[in-house]
């Protein structure tokens, strides 16, 4: 007698892939939507304008230690503008410095950089580059564009990890990265992410170390509501790794060779010591399909300290050396204590709705941001013009006895302002026509003085059409308004910085890639732009119009289904006016995994960065440089050992030699190795 045979009714499980997050973890380097250009969760393909992203797991494949490094691989940066500087991340976007946020919130207002305390890419989830004007959305911005930094956040899931890293310039870290739910039903969350780190630099008697803790909770009642609560304590011991060197002994020849790049000409002493501490609300609820709320809020304070002698390579720009043996320069001193308070919040409504054929996408929204800064400060001279610092032996330093001035007080200053905004991104068919208008009112207070009042009213509008095959050609129309806060070394107020841009480009995504190919052209001008003061290295000038135009190409995402690859070419014509950069930039890092042996887990990559030779007005020519870095990871089980390595070639070069006298030199080989072990 055979087997009974049974046979069960058939079960069809249909499962879809979750909504792509502007703010969740990423797979890879391809990022599906962002939630920066539009504040909307947009797919990338559909936005008409110029961003990247730069996911996770892009920022731990290229090692980036700073976010200058996180920015090495992105299309219209100029990531390294000062070489490297302990002090900020000096990157310029299309000519200008960029706007930072961190989570659509301006991190600062003023335009001092002894307010700033660097972010640590450890925090970060993910960096979004907007390039081109965006005040319509934001109120306050440069033609450059902004860099939003987008925090990482609880999580339902158990994600927990520690790491250690050893390297290059004494570098001794460590991190841990923990998240989680805190009962069954994952209505409240937790993570709690922070960083220890002992280190040097490759400029001596210039530390880089930093300790960092940053809690936050998150409570989700429901799939429609979500808040969680951001804290953050950050203190850095640091000082500047900028030594402002002359022209002479850097790209060009001195007698007694060239001035080693870790070279330090301060005082002992000498110090940037910041201290940050933030606490911030971000809020989404969805009211029905059609009717969604979003609230983000942030409250922040910053201390630094600041104490530096550096080369006066600026009194006389090309023959700074005072002696007949081209060994002696003079040096100037800044020093400064600044208290920093900025507060600022953004509500908008997104509201969808159909009127035919047409599919509305409409934003209302109304924020609020307020900067207040206190400072003493004291700047001296050289000897022998009015000044008491020593001069120094460049080729063989010797540190003489130097007492700094005492600090006096300057004016408080106090930037306000209150924009409201809106925006319609209208659908139909294959045509999508996005177009907004703000309006800005600020108010701009120094000590002592009346209060400056204005208004401004900023537009976008932008027109894309979209192929079936994936191809998204566009035209955009963008502008910017930028209120400067505080004064320049002579006691004068900044006046606003206003622009314009018109870009014209397309993206292409075919359906179902895992890639994305974009390509822009632009041209923006922009009235009264910061530069440096030609004469004094510390302090900010405003120039009159100045014109940019450029061309930039981009390739990011997977492609032969293994390489994870980011590859990008700009041509830039920047104005006279202002400082130049390359004209030709370009680079591609790429990553893929291997098998030695049948032993399974290793992922290799390497990157190239090629930038030509330029010349800022009166300055030697900076000569053109090739830049190479590499990552070797293996992964085994819950261990990863990975080893980074940047400019494996060793080269010195000189990343920007500016008019006034100066040079900067770029960073030389770091190798560092880091140990992780994940856990639940």
């Amino acid at each position: 007698m055979g087997a009974t045979e049974t046979h069960l009714p058939s079960v069809t499980v249909e499962a879809s892939a979750p909504e792509p997050s502007p703010v969740g973890p990423d797979t890879g380097y391809h990022a599906e939507t962002s939630a920066t250009a539009t504040k909307t969760n947009a797919p990338l393909a559909e936005t008409a304008q110029s961003i990247s992203v730069v996911t996770r797991q892009r920022i731990e494949d290229q090692g980036a230690t700073n976010l200058q490094d996180a920015l090495n691989y992105v299309a219209g940066v100029r990531s390294d503008a000062y070489g490297l500087d302990s002090r900020t991340d000096s990157a310029r976007i299309r000519g200008a410095a960029p706007t930072q946020y961190l989570d659509g919130l301006r991190r600062q207002l003023s335009g001092f950089y002894t307010s700033n305390t660097r972010v640590d890419p450890y925090l970060l989830e993910r960096i979004e580059v907007l390039r081109g004007p965006a005040s319509m959305l934001y109120g306050q911005g440069t033609t450059g564009g902004l860099v939003n930094l987008v925090s990482k956040r609880p999580l339902p899931e158990t994600r927990q990890e520690v790491a250690i890293q050893f390297g290059s310039f004494g570098r001794r870290q460590f991190q841990t990265d923990l998240t989680g739910a805190l009962n069954d039903d994952a209505t409240w969350m937790y993570r709690l992410i922070a960083v220890g780190r002992d280190a040097e630099t490759q400029v001596d008697q210039v530390d880089d170390d930093r300790l960092l803790v940053a809690p936050s909770l998150t409570w989700e009642p429901s799939a429609d509501t979500a808040v969680t609560f951001q804290t953050l304590h950050q203190r850095d011991r640091s000082g500047s790794t900028a030594q402002f060197f002359p022209w002479e002994g850097t790209v060009t020849r001195n007698p007694n060779g060239y001035i080693p790049t870790d070279r330090f000409i301060g005082n002992p002493g000498d110090h940037y010591d910041s201290d940050r501490t933030e606490a911030g609300v971000l809020l989404s609820h969805r009211f029905s399909d059609a009717l969604t709320l979003r609230h983000a809020t942030r409250y922040a304070y910053n201390e630094v300290e600041y104490a530096s002698l550096y080369v006066d390579a600026f009194s006389n720009p090309g023959n700074s050396f005072l002696d007949p043996d081209r060994r002696v320069v003079g040096r100037s001193g800044w020093f400064e204590d600044r208290r920093s308070r900025v507060w600022g919040s953004d509500t908008h409504l997104e509201y969808q709705f159909a009127t035919g054929p047409l599919q509305h996408q409409v934003l209302l929204g109304l924020d609020y941001a307020r900067h207040r800064s206190t400072a003493e400060n004291a700047f001296d001279r050289p000897m022998g013009l009015g000044g008491t610092v020593p001069n120094i032996d460049v080729f063989d330093p010797q540190y003489p006895p130097y007492t700094p001035p005492a600090l006096t007080g300057v004016p408080r200053s106090t930037l306000s302002h209150v924009g409201g905004y809106t925006q319609d991104r209208i659908t139909w068919g294959p045509w999508i026509v996005t177009a907004g208008i703000r309006r800005d009112r600020v108010r701009n207070a120094l000590q002592g003085a009346d209060t400056e009042r204005s208004q401004a009213t900023s537009t976008s509008a932008s027109l894309m059409y979209r192929f079936d095959m994936g191809l998204a050609p566009y035209v955009a129309y963008n502008e910017s308004f930028t209120p400067v806060s505080g004064t320049n070394r002579l006691g004068d107020r900044f006046r606003p910085l206003e622009g314009e841009q018109v870009e014209v480009g397309f993206k292409f995504q075919p359906p179902n890639a895992q890639w994305a190919f974009n390509a822009a052209y632009y041209e923006l001008q922009e009235a009264n732009q910061l530069v440096p003061d030609p004469v004094h290295p510390l302090n900010t000038v405003q120039t009159g119009q100045i014109h940019n135009r450029g061309i930039e190409i981009e390739l990011v995402g997977r492609v032969f289904d293994r390489i994870d690859l980011a590859a990008h070419y700009n041509y830039i014509d920047p104005d006279p006016a202002i400082e130049q950069l390359p004209k030709h930039q370009a680079a591609a890092w790429a990553s893929v995994p291997f098998t030695v042996a049948n032993l399974e887990g290793f992922t290799a990559g390497l990157g190239a960065r090629h930038f030509s030779s330029y010349r800022n007005e009166r300055a030697p020519t900076t000569p053109a440089v090739t830049l190479f870095d590499g990552m070797l990871a293996w992964d085994r089980g819950p261990w990863r050992y990975t080893l980074h390595g940047q400019n494996l070639t060793d080269d010195t070069y000189v990343a920007s030699c500016l008019s006034r006298g100066d040079c900067f030199y770029g960073a030389r080989r770091s190798v560092y190795a880091t140990v992780r072990y994940q856990f639940q």
